[in-house]
């Protein structure tokens, strides 16, 4: 497992681009982007393994990419604010090329969840310390997502943009609320910052729930890999919450130790995430539940390839095989080394106590 730690840092470091960004997979053919959720949960393992350079990095870089676009942001929020239905495309893109330009195909584009998870990867970089050189950008952001948090949006896999989506939810407000940990908002600001993390903690609770668990959208019975981020490592649900919310997935998702996104799931015939073996991990550690949790981190490093890159999903226990040729034919192989899932690893093993 050490071995496996090891080469997940290596893969990562070499990766990231001189600007600071982390592509999410350079040699797969459409991954040669910076996403932010993604960028956000890799700096955080890199951080947990006490590599803080290629992290601040991220975030500088990060924190360059909103300050550009500043009066683009401010567009939008006013705009909300007075009420106007405004074109997706003046929203900020889920995706940046790695010198921190939007990208030029065509994509999923307006997705939230990556700003929140953004904001909460940088406050735990900071680890209480106030750099006000973040100030600009984490006050753009919380003024983006406090105005837009309502609107139907992507989701995490970049599906459904007609929906509200209960992870993204969780990755807004868990933003704002780390945002008010950073001591780097003004008084105006922190206000509407915490008043709107408020509301959707109200929203979730009412809405964003069935049968005491969460639910993959608002009005949706399903379940949903990435809810278990509100488990951990957002830790939003409360107790009863988290014990059904993981139950169901274990119900519904979980499969010979690896976890599905989501029962639909046709991408590449639907496989298993390690990135969600890696949340389901943590999931368990908050539960009380090490011994499962190590075996989520086994399980991961059994992903592996003979030379340790971690892929996106695994294909040996498909939901829908009959749907991955097409993908294999669009695509070709499944994303490897995805960094993502090596920063699943490292935050699992971190939590774990297994570190070099």
């Amino acid at each position: 497992m050490r071995d496996l730690i090891e080469h997940s840092i290596k893969v990562i470091t070499r990766e990231q681009a001189p600007s600071g960004a982390y592509p999410a997979c350079s040699s797969f053919a459409v991954y040669g982007y910076a996403w932010l959720r993604d960028g956000a949960f890799v700096a955080e393992s890199m951080r947990a393994h006490g590599i803080a350079d290629g992290a601040r990095a991220f975030h500088e870089w990060t924190a360059r990419v909103l300050t550009d676009r500043a009066e683009r942001i401010e567009a939008v929020v006013a705009a909300l604010t007075a009420g106007e239905e405004i074109d997706q495309a003046r929203f900020l893109p889920t995706r940046y090329t790695l010198d921190g330009a939007d990208g030029s195909e065509s994509w999923w584009d307006f997705q939230l969840d990556g700003y929140g998870t953004w904001l909460w990867a940088l406050q735990r970089h900071l680890d209480g310390s106030t750099d006000h050189a973040f100030a600009g950008a984490v006050t753009l952001t919380v003024r983006y997502l406090c105005a837009a948090w309502r609107l139907p949006c992507y989701d995490w896999w970049e599906e459904h943009a007609e929906q509200v989506h209960v992870a993204t939810l969780a990755s807004v407000e868990a933003g704002l609320r780390a945002a008010l940990r950073t001591g780097l908002l003004a008084d105006g600001d922190a206000g509407t910052a915490s008043s709107t993390a408020d509301a959707i903690a109200a929203v979730i609770a009412a809405d964003g729930s069935v049968d005491g668990r969460l639910r993959k959208w608002l009005g949706s019975d399903a379940v949903d890999g990435s809810l278990l981020a509100a488990v951990a490592p957002f830790r939003l649900a409360d107790d009863a919450t988290a014990r059904r919310t993981v139950a169901a997935v274990e119900r519904d998702l979980l499969d010979d130790g690896g976890v599905h996104r989501f029962r639909a799931d046709v991408f590449y015939g639907g496989g298993r995430w390690p990135v969600l073996a890696g949340l389901l991990g943590q999931s368990y550690l908050r539960l009380g539940r090490p011994g499962d949790a190590r075996r989520q981190l086994a399980w991961i490093a059994g992903t592996a390839a003979d030379n340790g890159d971690l892929p996106e999903q695994v294909s040996d226990r498909l939901l829908h095989p009959q749907q991955r040729q097409e993908w294999l034919e669009r695509w070709g192989p499944v994303a490897t080394p995805l960094l993502w899932s090596h920063a699943a690893y490292l935050s699992l093993a971190a939590e774990l106590g297994v570190t070099l």
